[in-house]
């Protein structure tokens, strides 16, 4: 059942991802194009957890750890950026 679902679910993960990238690509303002890229990192996210489920390596898990956190932190740079101009202040 398992490898009946893992692809179906790593391919709608995949069409996912490619509606964010154009969002990301068309968005009409700033703050589309940085909700686009956060769900993009979301989206792979769950990518890279789907592949370790399938590969059975933990290793994808902790690569999965590591997106999330740099995704946060440049979610909130571009989001301090956009309304400031600046990242340090």
């Amino acid at each position: 059942m398992l490898r009946l679902v893992l692809p179906f679910v790593m391919g709608m993960v995949a069409l996912a991802m490619l509606l964010n990238l154009w969002r990301l690509a068309r968005g009409p303002g700033m703050p589309d194009r940085i909700l686009a890229l956060d769900t993009l990192g979301i989206n792979t996210i769950a990518l890279v957890i789907l592949l370790g489920i399938a590969r059975g390596h933990a290793v994808f898990f902790e690569a999965a750890l590591i997106i999330a956190v740099m995704g946060f932190v440049g979610t909130v740079a571009l989001c301090k950026f956009l309304l400031s101009g600046d990242i340090i202040e």
